[in-house]
């Protein structure tokens, strides 16, 4: 609990001065890290920390990948192949000791995980109010904590026991239903204190309630990879709360999602 809180104590206020603050290059070398740290995690975690050289690899193309896919979106095909003939090559030159998961570690780890970071740079620079880079996170967090203690009191019905034996379904409903609800709030702060919202309280509530379905999703796909690998977390950069990984799972499925939807508004 204490780490925790300590982190929290730490991590919550440099989280608001970096999206909401900071000048942009701040936040994009953050984003940057972030990425390089997620893609090096899931590689050690496919691969050991024996591959240190993998774990590099994947590290420095996740880094690459925020700053591409936010400047040239529209040749993501280009990175793709790339990175493809990349991890390949370099599995070609070791004579097999590169097995296809770590390749797929590699490519997935630094492509997919960039290019979700890279979604606030592109929710910035789109023109909407910074706050709104406070979405991902707080749709995915939201859920997250509701869920843990909707679960802790009302749990009964597991949800996927084979992948995370403690989530369970009353958990599930109570993360979407606090999703919800923060939605709603965040809807009411921009307009209380921001003059406007990008949207209303109805279309808030359903984002965050399809935002909501998706960080559980996020988060268990994660659990999958944690569960096949037999590790118990990612790393240890948040302390209790793991790696990047492990913090941010939900947030690499719901950044994206609201970039998708706020492209349309």
């Amino acid at each position: 609990m204490k780490s925790r809180i300590l982190v929290a104590a730490v991590g919550i206020p440099a989280l608001l001065y970096v999206v909401l603050a900071a000048p942009p290059i701040v936040m994009a070398l953050a984003l940057i890290i972030l990425a390089g740290v997620g893609a090096m995690e899931l590689q050690q975690c496919v691969s050991g920390t024996k591959k240190a050289e993998l774990a590099a690899f994947s590290t420095l193309w996740a880094g690459l990948t925020v700053g591409w896919y936010f400047n040239s979106p529209e040749r993501v095909t280009v990175l793709f192949l790339l990175g493809a003939v990349f991890f390949f090559g370099y599995a070609i030159l070791r004579g097999g000791e590169v097995k296809f998961s770590q390749i797929m570690a590699g490519l997935f780890g630094s492509i997919a995980i960039g290019c979700s970071f890279s979604a606030f740079l592109r929710l910035e620079a789109s023109g909407v109010h910074r706050a709104y880079l406070l979405l991902p996170f707080i749709l995915s967090f939201a859920c997250d904590t509701f869920a843990f203690f909707a679960g802790l009191t009302l749990g009964k019905h597991k949800l996927a026991p084979k992948v995370s034996p403690k989530k369970t379904v009353e958990g599930s409903i109570g993360g979407l239903v606090g999703n919800v609800l923060c939605g709603l709030l965040f809807v009411w702060v921009m307009e209380r204190f921001f003059g406007g919202a990008a949207m209303g309280y109805g279309p808030m509530a359903l984002l965050a309630l399809l935002c909501g379905v998706v960080a559980q999703i996020g988060d268990l796909s994660f659990s999958l990879i944690k569960r096949e690998f037999g590790i118990k977390d990612y790393g240890h950069l948040f302390l209790a709360h793991g790696g990047v990984l492990d913090r941010f799972d939900s947030v690499l499925f719901v950044a994206p999602v609201i970039e998708i939807i706020f492209s349309f508004l």
